[in-house]
């Protein structure tokens, strides 16, 4: 096993923008809620268990503005490699924000600007030489509501193949079946494939447009509510997928659904106002959180 050791990630800091710099930490004494409201510092408490993981994206005080609005404050956390997180926390507490900043989609806004660092693989994300286009290619994405491109299924699965100019029809065929095997389709679609994806019913087209995301082969995978326009047996098969991709990638998942997050998840991250407040292997934060608010929130006390 790994020394544990301090890691930048592991101190997150929160202080009011009327205090001067250099203000001291302290934990608020009317809690961490009432402490983000009212613009106190508090240190996000993270479990041990994360000192000793592998980092594919590590994430170390990072903040974001909308203009003049700031959405996320200090954020520091890592994705574990081959494990599956979870951000869950209440609406607008920035936990897609975050998400999206790990392929600098937020880019795309004109009045978003950040400070601190994120890091894939030891690459920085942010660096002023980061070509965002090739940073991209390394980080597979799928969105809340299924969105297949208006084309085959076949030429959905190879769509990044052909961006990146592999021509060769035995290793896009293999790709193919490879891929839509690994997500569960296969045996569904198979003989088909030249189909448009678009008559697909909505769990089989979040299942292909997760396939699309990985026949790259990305260092990480970003899954922004993935289950949130499915029906209960559809996000069964799309939480069954995701355990079977898990150790093969390394998995950044947002959800609003608690049970989903203990059945899916190996590591949560409990974000609130666009702090992150806790963050730590899920089986904890589940039954022995270390924050009375984290509690509450899971079981439903808050939010």
């Amino acid at each position: 096993m790994r020394q544990q050791t301090n890691r930048p990630w592991s101190t997150s800091r929160f202080v009011s923008e009327d205090e001067p710099a250099g203000t001291p930490t302290t934990e608020a004494a009317s809690g961490v809620f009432q402490a983000v409201e009212r613009g106190l510092a508090f240190e996000t408490a993270v479990h041990d268990a994360l000192r000793s993981e592998d980092a594919v994206v590590e994430i170390t005080g990072f903040n974001l503005w909308y203009g003049d609005k700031q959405a996320l404050f200090g954020c520091a956390m890592i994705v574990p490699r081959g494990k599956v997180t979870a951000l869950i926390g209440p609406s607008g507490c920035g936990k897609s924000t975050l998400l999206r900043c790990v392929n600098r989609m937020n880019d795309l806004v004109a009045t978003v600007r950040t400070s601190g660092a994120m890091t894939l693989t030891g690459d920085p994300i942010y660096d002023p030489g980061t070509d965002v286009i090739e940073l991209r290619k390394r980080i597979g994405m799928v969105f809340q509501k299924p969105n297949p491109f208006p084309m085959s299924i076949y030429e959905n699965v190879v769509y990044s193949l052909r961006i990146d100019g592999v021509r060769s029809r035995s290793v896009l065929n293999d790709v193919v079946e490879t891929t839509l095997k690994g997500v569960g389709l296969w045996g569904e679609v198979h003989d088909r494939l030249s189909d448009s994806a678009l008559r697909l019913s909505g769990g089989q087209q979040q299942r292909l447009c997760i396939a699309r995301a990985i026949a790259g082969e990305p260092d990480v995978l970003l899954l922004d509510e993935p289950c949130s326009a499915l029906d209960p047996i559809a996000t069964q098969r799309v939480e069954e997928l995701i355990q079977t991709l898990k150790g093969r990638y390394s998995i950044l998942m947002v959800t609003h659904n608690m049970q989903q997050a203990a059945r899916a998840s190996d590591y949560t991250a409990f974000m609130y106002l666009g702090r992150l407040v806790e963050f730590g292997p899920t089986e904890e934060m589940f039954l022995k959180p270390k924050l009375t608010e984290t509690e509450d929130y899971i079981t439903g006390r808050f939010g």
